[in-house]
């Protein structure tokens, strides 16, 4: 189905953005992977996604920094020839109570998980153009939605994705290009292996049971195949925030 298309996934190398990048391997799409620290994960993730014969890419980038995501969109171009597809999927938390947190908590998390997302789209918006096609896939939270005590950082840059990908679907739907957000809540990942009190957790899950990272990676192919669908936020949460 996404055979001879090019997806650049960031934070492709744990969590939802593996299982992303897998998935599309395996829907015969080449990739390229975004990390901003762990290259040995990086680089076992597109060997993985080797194995279903497409071209797999590891590229080192801080997405908080305009140039260096200007160099990295360059330096894909010149290894794959294009990009179809861009999943914002790289994130960071350093949570904390609003009385205590400090300026640079929130700045960090904000940096990452909003800036970034605009750097990204920012530098790939004229290839799309281009092209008049293309998918946006910004990986947003339910804390976004219904905000988390302890995560008012991480709250607010994923609300700010949700407005991003609305603004950023309006302005580019006459390109034929399409923006949406997802909206997962808490999934079996390293980022939420730490919670402390899973038995409560769970029964606030109306499905009771944390998701999988694949429940996540089989909307983004959905919505890559989806030409009529644009500017929504779509929750992959159990039910947790219904």
């Amino acid at each position: 189905m996404l055979k001879g298309k090019t997806a650049v996934i960031t934070g492709g190398s744990r969590g939802i953005g593996k299982a992303v990048a897998l998935k599309f391997a395996q829907h015969g799409a080449d990739i390229a992977i975004i990390y901003s620290g762990n290259e040995e994960k990086a680089l076992e993730t597109c060997a993985e996604a080797e194995h279903s014969g497409v071209k797999a890419y590891s590229f080192k980038c801080d997405v908080s920094d305009f140039n260096a995501v200007k160099q990295t969109i360059s330096e894909i171009i010149e290894k794959l020839g294009t990009i179809d597809i861009l999943i914002n999927n790289a994130g960071i938390t350093k949570d904390g109570l609003i009385l205590s947190m400090k300026e640079e908590s929130y700045d960090a998390v904000l940096d990452t998980n909003l800036k970034g997302a605009f750097n990204m789209i920012r530098h790939c918006s004229s290839i799309f153009l281009k092209k008049k096609t293309g998918k946006i896939i910004n990986i947003s939270s339910v804390s976004g939605i219904i905000g988390n005590a302890g995560q008012a950082n991480y709250s607010a840059s994923k609300a700010g994705l949700i407005g991003l990908t609305k603004s950023v679907a309006r302005e580019l739907a006459s390109r034929n290009i399409c923006c949406n957000a997802i909206a997962p809540g808490f999934i079996e990942t390293d980022m939420t292996q730490n919670i402390d009190d899973t038995n409560q957790l769970l029964s606030s899950i109306p499905l009771g049971r944390m998701g999988k990272t694949e429940d996540v990676a089989n909307l983004v192919i959905f919505l890559c195949s989806a030409d009529y669908i644009t500017g929504e936020v779509i929750k992959v949460d159990g039910g947790l925030a219904m």
